[in-house]
């Protein structure tokens, strides 16, 4: 019970930090989905919160590297993508997710490590997952 207090309390901290000094946080969001709704609002996500004035990373595993052909009628994925790295969002692609699919990545979503996603979970203040 303690351990999850303190981490609840750390957790209340830090935001509380954000909220009054206007520091940026550091958001993951690792999609591994390949439904198009769900990672065209992933990316709306992403870019809302770079807009906040958060620094904002997206790490695309398993199904989630196919995001670039999920375009629907109602869902332009690529859309979303390009306006989130426009802004100065970044996109990390799991190389051997890619390879799987005879894939080598792309401009917007390049080949990308166990190592990268590590870190960006490390290194971010939040993670979400979609």
């Amino acid at each position: 019970m303690a351990n999850i207090t303190t981490w609840v309390l750390e957790k209340v901290f830090i935001t509380a930090d954000y909220l009054l000094y206007g520091e940026t946080m550091k958001i993951g969001i690792i999609i591994y989905s390949d439904d198009s709704e769900t990672v065209w609002n992933a990316f709306r996500f992403g870019n809302f919160a770079l807009a906040e004035g958060d620094c904002v990373k997206v790490f695309l595993l398993g199904k989630g590297v196919e995001c670039e052909s999920l375009d629907t009628s109602k869902f332009v994925v690529t859309e979303q993508m390009r306006m989130f790295v426009d802004v100065g969002g970044e996109i990390f692609a799991c190389g051997s997710c890619l390879k799987i699919r005879q894939s080598d990545g792309s401009e917007m979503c390049p080949l990308s490590t166990m190592r990268d996603l590590y870190d960006l979970v490390k290194e971010c203040d939040k993670t979400v997952t979609f």
